[in-house]
């Protein structure tokens, strides 16, 4: 098993960022040919998602968080630190993926990506990397 981290630093409050080619670089210092990745996101207020990087999509990814968990919305969480729609939203995407290493390569589809999803920036996050060679 090798682990590191990525140092991600966020520009807004909501933000979608693609880590694949950090990713590739951490496995690629780790030499492992076969295995799996677990990406993990640190923060209760982010996540980690798979899917295609079309600057359209990624858009409409935001434009639902807002409609499926809207900022404006009175919740009880906000009397302690007012970011409850961070907090559900991350319930909602999850906080890690696993992803197959074949061939020295993340087992990836052809439009797929990893993005880190942060939900109440900006800020300086840090994202584990779990490498499990088979």
């Amino acid at each position: 098993m090798v682990k590191d981290i990525l140092d991600v630093k966020t520009n807004e409050r909501v933000e979608i960022l693609d880590i694949t080619p950090q990713l590739k670089a951490a496995l690629t210092k780790t030499g492992i040919k076969t295995g799996l990745v677990t990406i993990f996101s640190r923060h209760s207020t982010s996540g980690i998602v798979i899917n295609e990087n079309e600057s359209g999509l990624v858009e409409d990814f935001k434009n639902a968080l807002e409609s499926l968990v809207p900022t404006s919305k009175s919740y009880k969480h906000n009397k302690i630190d007012n970011n409850a729609d961070s907090h559900i939203r991350s319930f909602i995407i999850g906080s890690s993926e696993t992803i197959p290493i074949e061939s020295r390569s993340l087992g990836l589809g052809t439009w797929q990506s990893v993005f880190f999803v942060e939900l109440d920036g900006p800020r300086n996050r840090k994202v584990t990397l779990t490498f499990i060679e088979e």
